[in-house]
């Protein structure tokens, strides 16, 4: 039997492949196979990682991608799936966060947080889902978090936009489907990346972070690699619609507190 696994011959997208989770992404799905095109905002970042992977004997192109902008997602997704014969799997990693309470939140503040995480999303999902329909076959993947499902203070519209991204996927995932289109999305933990630079300067708040989910650390980018990388395979040919959750047990984690004699 062939390896479900591989991503042997794929084309494959990931925006946000500049670094952090995008750039983990990118270069295990070159590892597997794929050829990968690397988009991101910042051209030096998606050049980069091209060009890490070409050296290290993979397929990769750079390409700049802004996913808050409909005509510059339509634009590279269609440059991609002609340059490459088809577009296997779309990959969306980019996320901002603005950490404040909702009486400090202006009006700015939430429009961005909207613009690219519930946008970019939309963006994305709409521009892969005309080319993958109409060639019959594809997977998109997009990054919710474990804040779709729990919040703390400070994360409330953070929060809202990954609620939002799985809705989003779900209802992608309802009208491609029939196409042979999947779409899914990873909710991952905490994951040190640069969004999440500023809990780790403070010892405290990064390792009450740690502490909370069962395998008592931090993931890396690299972990959140494989579960992407599993849902673009076909070893997830019946997998659509949902959410993998990559938390290291956060979310099955009920407190902080274990009680004395367990």
């Amino acid at each position: 039997m062939s390896n479900p696994f591989s991503l042997e011959g794929k084309v494959v997208a990931v925006i946000g492949a500049g670094g952090g989770i995008g750039e983990a992404v990118a270069r295990m799905a070159a590892g597997q196979g794929a050829h990968v095109f690397c988009l991101d905002m910042v051209p030096q970042t998606a050049s980069h990682t091209a060009e890490r992977i070409t050296k290290a004997g993979g397929g990769a192109d750079a390409g700049v991608i802004d996913v808050t902008d409909g005509e510059s997602v339509d634009a590279t997704l269609k440059y991609v799936a002609g340059h490459g014969g088809r577009l296997d799997a779309v990959v969306c990693t980019p996320g901002v966060n603005v950490r404040k309470k909702m009486l400090d939140y202006t009006e700015e503040e939430f429009d961005k947080v909207l613009r690219v995480n519930l946008k970019g999303t939309f963006n994305t999902l709409r521009a892969a889902g005309r080319i993958m329909t109409a060639q019959g076959r594809g997977s998109i993947v997009i990054f919710s978090s474990i804040r779709s499902l729990v919040v703390e203070p400070g994360q409330s519209v953070y929060a809202c936009t990954k609620a939002g991204i799985v809705q989003l996927v779900r209802g992608a995932a309802a009208e491609f489907g029939p196409s042979g289109v999947r779409v899914n999305a990873v909710g991952p933990g905490v994951v040190e990346t640069p969004l999440t630079a500023p809990i780790k300067a403070n010892p405290d708040w990064y390792n009450a972070y740690a502490n909370k989910s069962i395998l008592k650390r931090w993931a890396t980018p690299d972990e959140m690699a494989g579960p992407t990388c599993f849902l673009i395979s076909d070893a997830a040919s019946y997998v659509t619609g949902t959410i993998l959750f990559a938390d290291g047990g956060w979310l099955a984690n009920d407190g902080r507190f274990t009680p004395p004699g367990m």
